[in-house]
């Protein structure tokens, strides 16, 4: 089989980002030079700063990106696109326009007789009550149908400035960084799912831009991507074994 590639994070056109155009580009230099060699490509969530879809109007900007999907799905590569906390508010634009595959939960799938559970990783173990609110009223479909009614203008100015307080509320503008196996929110939900689901042989998550590759038992190991803003790293399933890479311009060999 070909290699199966996951990655998440990009937050592309974030207002607390500097050089997001170069950022874009090297996204787009890397699914480049992994389509001859890649089966499968997962997005798991937050490649936008803020993506919201009018029936009429889709975000402006991201046209390498956009079309590089579409190339990769041409070609036949699956591309799947899972939501984030960031990319809630997509609907049919990417699946009919550029041709990917969009997951609104987290799935588990099956590849070469290998048991993956993956997904963006928000609302997973997370027990802050502020995090909870805010995310059931951004799935809100009456909430949703009302921004709707908001000029995409004033409706996307809106969204990346949140976003961009929402990075910048962290102080350096980064995630807080590991917090250990008794703290780390995604840690503990998979210890808690796999009890349960003791088939399982890999989680993979986005969502907390950290990279973390963590043996949760002797068959079951935890990934979270880290980001494609500062760390450009990804996560390699080549049919026997999964394993994580930072990507380095020019270098990619897998």
């Amino acid at each position: 089989m070909k290699n199966i590639y996951f990655l998440s994070d990009a937050h592309l056109g974030s207002l607390a980002l500097q050089h997001t155009r170069q950022q874009e580009r090297r996204l787009v230099r890397f699914l480049d030079e992994i389509k001859s060699k890649a089966e499968a490509v997962y997005l798991l969530g937050d490649m936008f700063d803020f993506w919201f879809e009018y029936r009429t109007v889709v975000p402006r900007g991201f046209t390498r990106f956009l079309g590089k999907l579409s190339e990769l799905t041409d070609s036949g590569v699956e591309v799947h696109y899972f939501t984030g906390n960031h990319d809630i508010w997509t609907w049919d634009y990417l699946t009919q326009e550029c041709g990917v595959i969009l997951h609104r939960q987290p799935m588990t799938l099956s590849l070469a007789d290998q048991t993956f559970y993956i997904g963006h990783g928000d609302g997973l173990g997370d027990p802050d009550p502020k995090f909870k609110f805010i995310r059931s009223v951004f799935h809100s479909p009456i909430c949703q149908w009302l921004f709707r009614w908001v000029h995409p203008d004033l409706g996307m100015r809106f969204g990346l400035n949140w976003a961009k307080q929402s990075r910048l509320s962290h102080g350096d503008g980064g995630d807080p960084p590991y917090l250990g196996e008794d703290k780390e929110h995604l840690v503990l939900y998979a210890k808690d799912y796999l009890r349960s689901h003791p088939d399982v042989n890999y989680f993979l998550f986005g969502h907390r831009h950290i990279e973390l590759d963590l043996m949760l038992s002797h068959q079951c190991r935890l990934l979270i991507l880290g980001d494609w803003i500062s760390q450009f790293t990804y996560a390699v399933f080549d049919g026997e074994r999964l394993y994580m890479e930072n990507y380095v311009e020019g270098d990619t060999q897998v």
